[in-house]
This record gives C-alpha cells, sequence and structure tokens, in this order.
C-alpha cells in the first residue's frame, strides 16, 4: 500500500465564495446577479442545465404564457402571448446562462454539505471545495410525492417519469391527480387511443381565458402575484390551494373534467387504496366537483362581480376499478422538497421544510431560493424567481439595503 510521505499534508479542498446547487431558472437567475457583482460562485448540477424541465414528459408546453416567463437580463421572448414546449424552455435556459458566462458545473451531483471550521464543506461526485455560502436552489418540486405503494404486478410510475403514450404498456391507464399535469397527461392517453380513468381529490377549475384575456393576465391585474407572504392570513393554507389546470398546448386551452369526460376518460372520486384485485375510490367526486366549482366562482367574481358560472356536475364514478385490465398507473400527485445531502442542523425543520425569511435561513452562510411563497406568490414561477434572486444577491456581496435591513430584522418564521 501507498503511504504519503512524512510530513505530507492532505490536499485541501479548493474554496469558493458561494456554491449554488441548482442549475434551473432559480440558480441561473442568481448567478446572473452574482456575477455582475464580481462576486465568486459557482453552480453545481446533478444532470444538466434544465435537467428536471428535461425529464418532463415530451409534449409538455408551459402552463404560463412568455411574458411571465422571462428572466432578468434576458431579452423578451418573441411570441409575448404564446407558451413555450419543454425543448425550447430547455434551449432558452443554456442560452441564458451562456450569455453571461455562468460558472457551471454540469453532472456533479451533490453528496454531502457540512459545515467545518468555520467554512460548508460540500462534497461532490466531482470532487469537493469549501465555501462560505450555500444556495439551495433545487426548486420547490425535488422529490416525487407518491401516497400508495401500488399492488404487486401493476407497474406504476410518477408523472416525472411518463414520456409519451407508447412508452406505457398495453391496457387501461389509470391516472391519479386531477391537477395541471394529471389532467393534461390523461387527456394526451385518451387522445392517443388509450383506455383512461382519472381519480379525481381536491383540484381545481379555471379558464384558460376570461373575457378575451389570458387568466393569468387577470391575476396579474388583480395584483395576486406580487402579494407577499405578510398579506396573506395564513401561508401554508395557501400553499394548499389546487393551482390551475390549464393547457399551454395548441395555443393555450383549457382542460377541465367536463373536457377529460367529453374525451371517453372514466372519472371517479379520490384514490382510497387497493385490495387484492381492485383500486377502490372514495365516494366524495360530487363534493370535490362542488368545491372546484366554489372556487372558480371566487375567482371569476373577483374579476367581474356579475359574472355567473356554469356549474359542473358529474354522474357519481365507480367506486372500485378492476386491476386486471390496468397496463400502468400514474401519480400525478405533485412533489416535495428534498435535501438529504444537507447535513447542516437547524436549516429543515421536523417536516423537512426550509425554514427561511426571504431566502436566509436561521443557520448563517445557508440560503435557499425558488420555494412557492418563499416571498410572494410568483416566488417560484420562472419570471417571479428574479426579483428574489436579486434580494439574495444582495445580501451575498453585502450590498444590505434599508429595505432589506429591515426584512432581515424580522424574525425567520419558525425559528427558535
Amino acid at each position: 500500500m501507498n503511504r504519503p510521505s512524512r510530513g505530507a499534508r492532505p490536499t485541501r479542498a479548493p474554496h469558493v465564495q458561494t456554491i449554488v446547487v441548482g442549475a434551473g431558472q432559480a440558480g441561473l437567475a442568481l448567478s446572473f446577479y452574482l456575477t455582475a457583482a464580481g462576486h465568486e460562485h459557482l453552480v453545481l448540477d446533478r444532470g444538466r442545465v434544465g435537467q428536471r424541465w428535461r425529464e418532463r414528459w415530451d409534449s409538455l408546453t408551459l402552463l404560463s404564457p412568455n411574458w411571465m416567463n422571462q428572466l432578468p437580463g434576458a431579452p423578451a421572448h418573441e411570441n409575448q402571448d404564446g407558451f413555450l414546449g419543454r425543448s425550447e424552455f430547455v434551449d432558452y435556459l443554456r442560452s441564458y446562462a451562456r450569455s453571461f458566462g455562468a460558472p457551471l458545473l454540469e453532472g456533479t451531483d451533490v453528496e454531502r454539505v457540512e459545515r467545518r471550521d468555520g467554512n460548508y464543506h460540500v462534497r461532490t461526485t466531482k470532487g469537493s471545495w469549501t465555501a462560505h455560502n450555500v444556495v439551495l436552489a433545487t426548486g420547490d418540486a425535488a422529490q416525487p410525492q407518491i401516497p400508495l405503494a401500488a399492488p404487486p404486478g401493476v407497474r406504476a410510475l410518477h408523472s416525472s417519469e411518463y414520456r409519451r403514450p407508447d412508452s406505457l404498456p398495453s391496457g387501461r391507464i389509470l391516472v391519479v391527480g386531477a391537477g395541471a399535469s394529471g389532467q393534461q397527461i390523461a387527456l394526451e392517453l385518451a387522445q392517443a387511443g388509450r383506455d383512461v380513468a382519472i381519480a379525481v381529490g381536491r383540484h381545481s377549475r379555471a379558464p384558460r381565458r376570461f373575457r378575451g384575456r389570458d387568466i393569468f393576465a387577470w391575476l396579474n391585474v388583480l395584483g395576486d402575484f406580487d402579494r407577499t407572504i405578510d398579506e396573506l392570513p395564513d401561508v401554508e393554507a395557501a400553499k394548499r390551494v389546487p393551482l390551475f389546470p390549464v393547457s399551454g398546448a395548441n395555443g393555450g386551452e383549457d382542460l377541465g373534467l367536463d373536457r377529460l369526460a367529453g374525451s371517453g376518460i372514466t372519472i371517479s372520486g379520490r384514490l382510497r387504496g387497493f385490495d387484492r384485485k381492485h383500486a377502490l375510490f372514495a365516494d366524495d367526486l360530487a363534493d370535490n366537483v362542488a368545491a372546484a366549482n366554489a372556487r372558480l366562482r371566487k375567482l371569476v367574481r373577483r374579476i367581474d362581480p356579475a359574472a355567473r358560472v356554469d356549474e359542473l356536475r358529474l354522474e357519481p364514478g365507480p367506486r372500485t376499478l378492476g386491476l386486471d385490465d390496468v397496463g400502468a398507473i400514474i401519480w400525478a400527485t405533485g412533489y416535495r422538497r428534498a435535501y438529504p445531502w444537507l447535513d447542516v442542523p437547524g436549516v429543515l425543520d421536523d417536516r423537512g421544510e426550509v425554514v427561511q425569511r426571504r431566502g436566509v435561513t436561521r443557520i448563517r452562510g445557508i440560503y435557499v431560493l425558488g420555494l412557492a411563497y418563499q416571498y410572494r406568490r410568483s416566488s417560484h414561477f420562472i419570471g417571479g424567481v428574479g426579483r428574489d434572486a436579486e434580494t439574495l444577491a444582495g445580501q451575498l456581496v453585502g450590498a444590505r439595503t434599508r429595505a432589506f435591513d429591515r426584512t432581515l430584522a424580522s424574525p425567520v418564521r419558525g425559528a427558535a
């Protein structure tokens, strides 16, 4: 065995001022501001730029129109009212990173972050670094959330693993979850001639356009995107409100359970579980539809108090579905945050969520960016993350404005 010569010292890991984990829209927006300020930093990603977007299904189109999807310092999209496809948006992110020379290390999986000797030691599959600061920019949708174990012998995959209809085995497809992803996937499968059933829990209804304008344009006029967590009576309740099931396909179009039913999709209540031969559904479809009707009513009356809403009513769905004919189950059940490599006590609460105030955690030198409702409703939107990135960059480079000093004077939520 080779031994180091007497008196030899172990090689020290190279040092960088700030390490940003994640090269999606959040990490790149922060890198833009740090680069402009001449702040030394490194952006790491387990895959390539925009890796999570690369992992979504082939035909995915952004839900938000292009005017909402501009990153800091980037030119406006050519068609402001259009919708970028998945591949187009990945190309946009790559071009954006090149435009300011983002210091990227792709294909670099972070294995451990821990505090040592007043710095953070960051170990990766491509070596180790020390840093004064570490920014968690892995996004709000980091790890698939799967609520139940699928029955033996039935293929099950999360929506993040779905690619296209012909990638699935023959047989009926059961989609679990009626948010935007679940409804889009179910509709694509039905249009491809597949036999589809969807299990529906809490969900929303929303038109793609209302009174001739995109629904997101109305929310912008109403000031919803600028609303901060300080203006909300219950931030956690706001996070639980189901997102709008709308589509950017074909220039922007409506979804909705009525459209799915008209496409021949079987609609049932919430999935309760499985027995040996059946999927079992709750008798709550009517209640879930009624709640979605109420959400839609509240939305359109904020825009036009005299507006009338067509109430959606569906026949009670089946309570069971035979598994013998099911080729696959797709869990369109959302995501959760996950930082398995973060070994720094005090950053996360007992649910595994980052405790933060405008990206500043209660542990010096650890920051976060890109979370839903991090500060505004739009904090995790493509075009909304830039404002949080600018604020956080100011903290990292030491440019503390009066407004930011006041923010830091406020207690971090959840801090002891």
